[in-house]
């Protein structure tokens, strides 16, 4: 078992952190902060960090082909550009905004942009996964399906596109999909692991969030509420843990020159002030210097 301890690099304070994105071509990382209906844009070579208010919560982001982020915010999918910081409407969301909300995604190697959603009473498996093809919207998978989920997390492609993972924060479980890249179609869905719940285990280690794989087909879960990231096997085996100084991890990102420094948000939201007097780096940046790399985002095609 190997163990690291991730730094602050960037004392964000964000209520929500998430969805952190490398961009190759610019080597600056892109990550939103959800409850603060915020976009970021932090470049470590120089430390520049820009900042773009969202009309409403930004669930997840994706890097565009010909430059720019495609984004799923509450009420619908848009392009953003970064260099105007124009916001244009691509598609209204399918869903009912005032119990839904979008969370976790990204593109597949098709130029797909997938985002799951989140039922926000997290009382039943409601929240779906859609799909932005080209400009237009469908359905992923969910309820309809049985394969519904409290919260939509975790979601990550494998390199050679027959599988997905999918974590369901709440119930504390992590799936793999067969995945059909040509046709952008699931297949079976099998748990891959679970994260004891409290009580299960003598110290709670938290939950699975936001995720990535890297490029040894190791998936990397943030542990929400469990101060710490996991990386699991191909098999499902814990064989890492990267250790953080705060208690809420939300997702994380390979980036750095060489796609080895994995950054890692954090959430001040759900903190009292105890946990955040003990914790002020609470919604910070973290990274850390890894031996293995990751893979160069997907980028979305209109």
């Amino acid at each position: 078992m190997h163990e690291w301890q991730a730094e602050l690099v960037l004392d964000a304070r964000a209520e929500l952190g998430e969805c952190p994105l490398w961009s190759v071509d610019e080597q600056c990382l892109y990550w939103i902060d959800i409850a603060g209906r915020r976009l970021h844009r932090y470049a470590p070579q120089s430390g520049g960090v820009q900042h773009w208010p969202m009309p409403c919560e930004p669930g997840c982001i994706g890097l565009a082909e010909g430059g720019g982020l495609v984004a799923a915010l509450r009420d619908g999918f848009y392009r953003f550009d970064t260099a105007t910081g124009q916001l244009r409407k691509l598609a209204d969301a399918p869903y009912d905004s005032s119990t839904m909300r979008f969370n976790d995604g990204r593109c597949d190697a098709a130029g797909r942009f997938w985002a799951g959603a989140m039922y926000q009473p997290r009382t039943a498996e409601l929240a779906a996964v859609f799909c932005l093809e080209r400009g237009q919207v469908r359905p992923g998978w969910g309820p309809q399906q049985a394969l519904g989920v409290k919260v939509s997390n975790g979601m990550a492609f494998a390199a050679d596109g027959r599988a997905l993972f999918q974590s369901d924060t709440p119930n504390h479980v992590i799936y793999r999909f067969d995945y059909d890249l040509e046709h952008g179609a699931i297949g079976q869905r099998q748990v891959f692991a679970r994260a004891p719940t409290r009580g299960e285990e003598a110290q709670y280690g938290g939950r699975p969030d936001g995720a990535a794989l890297d490029v040894e087909g190791n998936y990397w879960s943030a542990q929400y509420e469990g101060g710490r990231v996991l990386r699991y096997s191909p098999q499902g085996v814990v064989t890492d843990i990267v250790h953080l100084p705060v208690t809420r991890p939300t997702m994380v990102a390979f980036g750095g020159a060489d796609l080895r420094t994995l950054y890692i948000t954090s959430a001040r939201e759900g903190a009292g002030p105890e946990e955040l007097a003990r914790q002020p780096q609470a919604g910070g940046l973290f990274a850390v210097q890894l031996e293995v790399g990751g893979r160069a985002e997907p980028l979305y095609r209109d």
